[in-house]
């Protein structure tokens, strides 16, 4: 099978490129996002693979179906970006990633708050330029803190256990509580509630 790949990056075509090593399937790189100045470059291809910025819009779609491909394969979990009713409506199938890992994402989001509330990136910049000074450089104990979290999904669980760890108190909001998170202590509140409390969201 010929694929299309769209939005491609150095490491896409790394890591593609070894998944499809010794397979029937032959994979055609293109830095361009996939739309409608652009989806010529996929026909002949029977299938296209997209990230979360390219359009696969209706008419992005028809065309695709014209130039004879049969499936849309996102390297994301959001489909948002595809037309599904046309894809259907043109025989052509869409499947994606069903999930990233949560702690993946998870602790990425406590590295970033450990960085604004230890002020890192600041220090980091003083000390490679010679200022050993710490003014404007303290920060605080994350410890105690009451940590609001929005969306309490398998992301939204697994960073709340994380900043369970830390010693914080958890507030939620999401319109489909989850009794994981009830059992780390989280308490569900509405937005106004989970804003005006929490320390960190």
């Amino acid at each position: 099978m010929r694929v299309a790949v769209f939005s491609s990056k150095p490491y896409d075509e790394r890591y593609l490129g070894v998944a499809a090593a010794g397979s029937p399937h032959k994979l055609d790189f293109f830095e361009a996002q996939l739309n409608p100045d652009v989806v010529k470059l996929a026909h002949g291809h029977e299938a296209v693979c997209v990230f979360v910025h390219d359009e696969v819009t209706g008419d992005v779609l028809r065309e695709l179906a014209e130039g004879g491909t049969r499936l849309v394969a996102l390297r994301a979990a959001g489909f948002n970006n595809v037309d599904l009713d046309v894809a259907k409506e043109v025989g052509i199938k869409v499947c994606r990633v069903p999930a990233y890992s949560p702690y993946a994402v998870a602790e990425h989001a406590v590295a970033l708050i450990l960085s604004l509330v230890r002020r890192t990136p600041r220090a980091y910049n003083r000390v490679r330029d010679g200022n050993f000074a710490l003014d404007g450089l303290l920060g605080y104990d994350i410890n105690g803190k009451t940590v609001g979290v929005v969306g309490t999904g398998r992301i939204g669980t697994v960073f709340a256990g994380i900043m369970k760890g830390f010693g914080c108190e958890l507030l939620a909001f999401d319109p489909f509580p989850s009794d994981e998170m009830t059992k780390l202590g989280a308490r569900y509140v509405d937005l106004r509630e989970l804003f005006s409390s929490s320390d960190i969201i």
